[in-house]
């Protein structure tokens, strides 16, 4: 008798989201939306950047919590997820930081905040955002599990070509000889895709709405801050 492979299927339809939810996720827009026009404003055109860079890890922190409350199921899958996504996440970029080997010779400066072993613990979950909103994303393609895999991998380093020269001008982090290698583009998308494989096989339901604003928001923040740059 055949069998057919659920991963080809389109995923199915949202059920309708009752008011108050609507409500709940307008509020929340606003609120990310407002930071980061805020944000652009004062790191574009603010003759005082350093005012609006303080904010930054908060932004981040702001950020991920909204997301993440509008995950739809938050189970013991979803939480295991979580910890190990930023564990990883962290993990690599110390070894980045420490052995050069990984993403190439770089440094994080002071602006993301308290660090451990050279890398600001907001890294961690800087990895972990990345990671749920591209594979929440790619759960709306009609793909086996590997395919999504890789298009959710390919989102992850496309935000961060997005984000490298804005990190490099305010001092996220910098290079050696300011110069971005290819080496880091390479890591970060074989780093994404072993997370993203992860995250397909992590037990909890894939599904937040709030997810494909915060991406669209964050690219839009990045690639304009990097066009004034």
């Amino acid at each position: 008798m055949p069998t057919t492979d659920s991963t080809l299927k389109p995923p199915a339809a949202p059920p309708a989201t009752p008011p108050g939810s609507r409500q709940r996720l307008r509020v929340a827009q606003g609120i990310i939306l407002l930071f980061h026009v805020t944000g652009f404003i004062g790191l574009g055109f603010s003759q005082d950047p350093d005012f609006y860079l303080r904010f930054v890890p908060l932004n981040l922190l702001l950020t991920a919590a909204l997301l993440l409350a509008f995950q739809a199921e938050r189970s013991a899958g979803f939480y295991a997820f979580c910890f190990m996504t930023m564990l990883v996440g962290f993990g690599v970029e110390v070894l980045g930081v420490q052995n050069k080997i990984i993403f190439g010779n770089y440094v994080y400066g002071p602006v993301l905040g308290f660090g451990v072993l050279g890398v600001p613990l907001v890294i961690g979950l800087n990895w972990l955002m990345l990671t749920y909103m591209a594979g929440v994303l790619a759960r709306y393609l009609p793909l086996p599990d590997i395919l999504r895999a890789v298009v959710a991998a390919v989102l992850m380093v496309g935000m961060d070509v997005c984000i490298e020269p804005v990190a490099v001008q305010f001092d996220f982090w910098s290079w050696m000889g300011n110069v971005i290698p290819l080496q880091n583009f390479k890591a970060w998308l074989a780093v994404s895709f072993i997370l993203q494989i992860f995250f397909n096989r992590s037990q909890f339901l894939k599904r937040n709405e709030l997810v494909p604003f915060v991406y669209l928001v964050q690219l839009l923040f990045f690639f304009g801050l990097g066009l004034l740059s």
